[in-house]
């Protein structure tokens, strides 16, 4: 399927931040836009003149044209860019606490032009957690959280997802050649996690992520296998009782409603195509658990996006990279998934509401 072919004609833009300045988003985009590979109706945000002099030094063939949220001028190598100045100068690969602000920014315009109407969907390039909260944000966490707290709402759930439906090369794992894979906690230290799994969060997290993948994917009965918090899934609690104690009650709360949830299933061995088959989802108990395999998966063809916004909002499955940052040899594979995945997320809002 090539992207955006699901949005209609006079859909609002699907509008992309262009994340940490010192880092490879804002040449991703750029890239995409010289390659042609930028569907239309695509805008950036984000501080031109850092993006024409990024184009420059690359030696990349795109024009800028600067544009008012609602608005995106098309056309062939043309980037609409919704204009965001940065604070000081950015240089690639040399993080500066002074633009954190910006990155921020960059953010609050792309919510703002969703909640309005004036954009379809966002997509977000990679920021630098560490410089954001250099930057005067202490309590800062990731982009996961932030949207959350700037849309209001109580929860949200990170779901990565590979998609063979928008990228061919993306390999087979459920049967339709996804992987999706859902997260109980997110940016959260090891030694906290234990804590952190209670049957409120459990049952609170499988339910977001039941209705949006019927709401956003349209899977009308989804289909959840859990990864059990300890090796084995607790080995009977000789390996930890949080599966006895906690997860098979929240599990059997859920299907008394009618949620169609397996496990807790050990994960070691829950990632492989028999245990995968007819599964539209996978719920880890935290980040690396579900995240290394998936990444394994289709790393660089894959796509964080965040369930339980009022907005479609998807991500890049990689970080800042500032080693390869204004070297012109980052992949901007991800970023492409990101942008198809925003859209035909989009379309299926808009046809839902139709």
């Amino acid at each position: 399927m090539e992207a955006g072919t699901l949005m209609p004609d006079n859909a609002p833009p699907v509008v992309v931040t262009t994340g940490e300045p010192a880092g490879i988003g804002p040449e991703l985009t750029l890239m995409l836009a010289a390659q042609g590979g930028l569907p239309a109706n695509t805008v950036a945000v984000g501080d031109p003149a850092m993006l024409r002099k990024r184009a420059a030094a690359l030696g990349l063939n795109v024009t800028l044209v600067e544009c008012s949220p609602g608005e995106c001028p098309g056309g062939d190598k043309v980037l609409p860019v919704w204009p965001v100045a940065l604070n000081e100068p950015a240089t690639p690969g040399v993080l500066n606490p002074a633009n954190a602000d910006y990155v921020l920014a960059t953010l609050a315009l792309a919510v703002d032009a969703c909640q309005k109407g004036l954009a379809a969907a966002m997509v977000t390039a990679p920021l630098h957690k560490g410089v954001i909260i250099e930057g005067g944000h202490p309590g800062f966490t990731g982009h996961t959280e932030w949207l959350r707290d700037a849309c209001g709402v109580d929860e949200v759930v990170m779901m990565l997802a590979t998609d063979a439906a928008l990228h061919a090369s993306a390999p087979g794992w459920l049967g339709s050649g996804d992987l999706r894979v859902a997260l109980v906690t997110t940016h959260l230290p090891l030694r906290k996690v234990a804590d952190a799994i209670t049957f409120e969060r459990v049952t609170r997290i499988s339910r977001l992520l039941v209705a949006d993948l019927q709401r956003q994917f349209g899977i009308a009965k989804p289909r959840i296998a859990v990864c059990g918090l300890n090796p084995h899934a607790g080995e009977d609690g000789h390996l930890g009782r949080e599966e006895l104690d906690i997860m098979i009650p929240a599990l059997d709360a859920l299907r008394a409603e009618g949620v169609d949830i397996l496990g807790p299933l050990p994960a070691d061995t829950l990632f492989t195509p028999r245990h995968l088959a007819g599964v539209d989802a996978v719920l880890a108990m935290y980040h690396d658990q579900g995240l290394a395999v998936l990444k394994y998966a289709g790393f660089g063809q894959a796509a964080n996006i965040t369930l339980g916004l009022p907005l479609v909002r998807t991500s890049v499955d990689h970080g800042t990279a500032l080693d390869l940052a204004g070297k012109g040899v980052a992949d901007p594979g991800s970023l492409n998934v990101a942008i198809a995945l925003a859209r035909r997320l989009a379309a299926q809002r808009l046809s839902a509401t139709a």
